[in-house]
């Protein structure tokens, strides 16, 4: 058993006994890299990628390979370009001790056809470009990577949001899907912008905006991201933009259904009047340059904070929502029998008609379901297993606590809950 633990060592423990087989630390312990997601096994390594890169130090933010068996470093990639290689001169006259961000929040996808990884990068750090000192595109931040798992080599990457400077992440969850004799690669990110591209590639197929976002337009041609007019961050001067620095689609990761084509993606609907500030340049400091956020509904919300989209993947269509007060608070879950099921602040765990939207069924529990629920088969019977819990992003906690006091959970009771068919 791989585990990625908070301290960024990788321990294996036999799985008959719970001995450690091996534990290899993978940075300097003083340096406060963490992992926030496990690593993914593909040919023998265990592939992982590090997060809390806000702090300044000439180590960065990389994806690593280790040896599954031994725990020895394979190979290593870092996310943030340096000076003199290729894709440094996007951070301009930066120094590299203080080139931060880049984080890797999310475990990578694997394709064994075309043997690529696809892992994700989030934000350069600090947030603004004013902050960092510059007005390149800072690769590779909010970037797609498409590593060799054997090599660690860039085989392409696609920058999503190059020079992003609102806190902006595109770093979630990879979903790998098939038209006929494309392969594409499928994204949201917190401006809830769902991005197609050719996973062989790298190249460019489509963005599709929801519609809720205020910060940016998109050629639907080349990819390209421009910024609208009165967008761009003054430090300590505040600026009223859509989403929140929550997202409208952030950790909560989105399903695909392959007999809808359509993937069903739970949103937050909050905006913010906030302001960014600057970060002392010291070794061992850092940090987001995070000034005052105050959130808001978003204008066409309704007063509800939680949606849950249905949105056709050939057009970015959007098939049917469902809106209510209380976010939904878990990742997606699809089901062969035509089910999606998804957690809220309310407490409840729900399972939806993929179709129509319907609300099928529901189960109210100790607290709030979040986390990612799984399904699996036993003896021929189905279940259907979720995480419940108060530990989440401060967004996670902070905006419904704001927003909607009226909709209480209770601070305990964390559990993992376990339904089955009849």
């Amino acid at each position: 058993i791989l585990v990625n633990t908070g301290d960024a060592h990788i321990v294996a423990l036999d799985a008959r006994t719970g001995k450690v087989a091996w534990d290899t630390a993978v940075t300097d312990p003083n340096q406060r890299f963490t992992y926030s997601a496990p690593g993914l096994v593909v040919r023998g390594k265990i592939i992982s990628g590090l997060q809390s890169c806000e702090f300044f130090y000439e180590q960065k933010c990389a994806i690593t390979a280790h040896d599954a068996r031994t725990g020895r470093e394979l190979w290593r990639t870092p996310t943030i370009a340096h000076p003199g290689q290729p894709g440094g001169d996007t951070w301009g006259n930066v120094p590299l001790m203080f080139r931060a961000g880049a984080d890797n929040w999310i475990t990578g996808s694997y394709d064994p056809p075309l043997n690529l990884v696809y892992w994700s990068t989030a934000q350069a750090k600090p947030w603004t470009r004013a902050a960092r000192g510059t007005d390149g595109d800072a690769l590779y931040s909010n970037t797609v990577l498409a590593l060799d798992p054997d090599t660690g080599k860039i085989v392409w990457y696609n920058q999503l949001l190059p020079g992003e400077t609102h806190d902006m992440d595109e770093v979630f969850e990879s979903i790998l899907v098939d038209s006929g004799p494309r392969r594409s690669i499928y994204k949201m990110g917190k401006l809830g912008v769902l991005w197609q591209l050719d996973r062989q590639t790298g190249k460019f197929i489509d963005a599709r905006d929801l519609g809720y976002q205020n910060l940016i337009d998109i050629d639907r041609t080349t990819g390209k991201v421009t910024y609208r007019p009165g967008m761009m961050p003054v430090l300590s001067q505040t600026i009223d933009f859509c989403p929140s620095t929550a997202g409208f689609k952030s950790w909560r990761a989105m399903a695909y259904h392959p007999d809808t084509r359509a993937f069903y993606a739970p949103l937050l609907l909050t905006c913010q009047k906030g302001t960014f500030t600057d970060v002392k340049k010291v070794e061992g400091g850092g940090g987001l340059g995070q000034g005052r956020r105050d959130n808001y509904f978003h204008p066409e919300s309704g007063g509800n904070l939680g949606e849950l989209a249905a949105i056709e993947a050939a057009t970015g269509r959007i098939l049917w929502v469902t809106r209510q007060r209380a976010p939904f608070n878990s990742a997606t879950l699809t089901t062969g029998g035509g089910l999606v099921f998804v957690g809220d602040w309310n407490r409840y765990f729900n399972a939806y008609d993929i179709s129509s939207g319907k609300l099928l069924w529901q189960n109210r529990l100790t607290t709030s379901p979040q986390g990612f629920p799984i399904t699996y088969q036993v003896g021929g019977r189905q279940y259907v297993a979720v995480p419940v819990g108060v530990g989440a992003a401060s967004w996670g906690t902070m905006i419904p606590l704001m927003l909607t006091p009226d909709v209480k959970r209770p601070n305990t009771g964390n559990a993992l809950f376990v339904f089955a068919l009849p």
